[in-house]
């Protein structure tokens, strides 16, 4: 495996490299970089950071394998003194208060941060239009968008602008952008990861995950992430995925697909074609491939949309500009509210914050919100069912290439269908990964709840053969 992060590491001790110079180099890149990457450059930090692990092996001592490696946060985490915009003109100048736990556990591993990295404002979207630092340009062709939630991270990642980057992604805003810019995205088990410090979306689907150039630099990120953690009760304890252990492909007997979403219409044919071509490859190695039924992918949207809108629409109660964030003052309290909330919201957030009010309120609640809460009990059960007779399921990542800046914004209901192949598996709350290989938007790798060994063991297995 080609790990970036094992490469520097051995720079840094062989004194090849110093730190200051591999941060200086990064940061000088990311300040001329024309993606629209950048909410906020963290100088002196990464640059005081990095003299400290010069220092350290100056003296002799030993340095951890994260210990000097420059990474990106998606600007939805909290990092204790810098801002936390999550690209909003409502919190363009909030200062976390403290640190994510995830940020925390790679600061403790000597990982060192460079940059708040530009996003969909609040995670509300799938190009990373959606942000008061102007679009996300996708890293291979920048007429396209970068995707979206997590864009900016995806695009920094891809540009070697940071070794990896951390983003967020609920309903897939990791494995999109992730599948837009060829590279690497991991949305883990729901859990594994806490998301104490992260800016609630939907807080049943929203997972931390880890965005890089290879397996092997996932798999440390996500190691180094994991873990209980007693300010996140939906955390558990996890353990350690080995390195031998991914290697090893021999367990993965059958693969499943699920024939409706190869069959829509919405799938474009060369996406198809190749995805086609993909499946005759792994039956091509001994593995047993098997066609699987599942809902349909419009049904999977309205499903995720309902139930996304209805948490966002109660996370975000609490931004009225009196505890937090760009107040803006009116007659009287109610108008402060309003007018607060109107004027710093960004479109496709306020249309999210309506629909999800709308959902939860008297009379349509039982109609709309209680079906779909019915329906992600219906569709984890089919994700039960499917594991008892596949060890992965594949499948495209979307159902078309990138779309050209400013569609996107022209045509909501096009981006939230752009989802079809990702929000299954955020509702059934499974361990899903982005690869880099076989569509042009890459492939979807997914195992049952905590078998996120077995989704790397996969990719290493699709590496090799596709």
């Amino acid at each position: 495996m080609d790990s970036q992060i094992r490469s520097i590491h051995q720079q840094l001790v062989d004194k090849k490299i110093t730190c200051t110079e591999l941060v200086q180099s990064k940061l000088s890149n990311l300040k001329e970089n024309s993606h629209n990457t950048v909410n906020a450059l963290l100088d002196d930090i990464a640059l005081k950071l990095a003299a400290k692990v010069d220092a350290k092996i100056a003296s002799g001592e030993t340095i951890g394998l994260l210990e000097g490696i420059p990474f990106g946060i998606k600007d939805v985490y909290m990092l204790q003194g810098t801002c936390t915009t999550a690209s909003s003109d409502l919190l363009k100048h909030y200062k976390s208060p403290y640190t994510a736990t995830a940020i925390q556990k790679l600061l403790d591993a000597g990982a060192i941060p460079l940059v708040k990295e530009n996003c969909d404002s609040f995670g509300h979207g799938s190009s990373s239009e959606n942000t008061i630092f102007g679009p996300v340009k996708n890293a291979i062709n920048p007429e396209l968008v970068g995707g979206g939630s997590s864009g900016g991270s995806a695009v920094n990642v891809a540009k070697d602008y940071t070794v990896f980057s951390i983003g967020g992604d609920t309903g897939g805003s990791i494995r999109q952008p992730a599948g837009y810019n060829h590279v690497y995205g991991l949305k883990p088990t729901y859990g594994r990861i806490s998301r104490y410090g992260l800016m609630a979306y939907a807080s049943s689907t929203d997972c931390v995950g880890p965005i890089a150039k290879s397996i092997e630099d996932i798999l440390i990120v996500l190691n180094t992430m994991s873990g209980l953690d007693p300010k996140d009760q939906t955390t558990f304890t996890s353990e350690t995925i080995q390195e031998d252990a991914i290697l090893d492909t021999k367990s993965i007997k059958t693969v499943g697909y699920f024939k409706n979403f190869i069959d829509s219409e919405a799938l474009d044919p060369k996406i198809k074609a190749d995805f086609l071509a993909c499946i005759e490859k792994i039956k091509a190695k001994g593995i047993s491939v098997k066609v699987l039924d599942f809902f349909e992918s419009d049904t999977l949207v309205s499903t995720y949309y309902t139930l996304a809108m209805a948490e966002t629409a109660s996370n975000l109660s609490r931004l009225d500009g009196t505890n937090y964030g760009n107040r803006i003052e009116a007659e009287n309290l109610k108008e402060t509210y309003a007018v607060t909330r109107s004027e710093n919201f960004s479109e496709e957030t306020k249309r999210r914050i309506v629909g999800g009010n709308q959902v939860l309120s008297q009379g349509f609640s039982d109609e709309i919100y209680l079906k779909g809460l019915n329906l992600r009990d219906q569709i984890s059960q089919n994700f039960e069912k499917d594991f008892s007779e596949v060890d992965i399921i594949l499948s495209p990542v979307t159902p078309s290439t990138p779309p050209k800046i400013g569609d996107s914004l022209k045509a909501p209901l096009a981006m939230y269908l752009s989802d079809a192949y990702t929000v299954g598996f955020s509702l059934g709350q499974l361990p899903t990964l982005t690869v880099p290989q076989g569509t042009a938007t890459g492939l979807q790798i997914t195992a049952a709840k905590n078998n996120d060994e077995l989704v790397l063991k996969f990719a290493n297995f699709l590496k090799d053969t596709i």
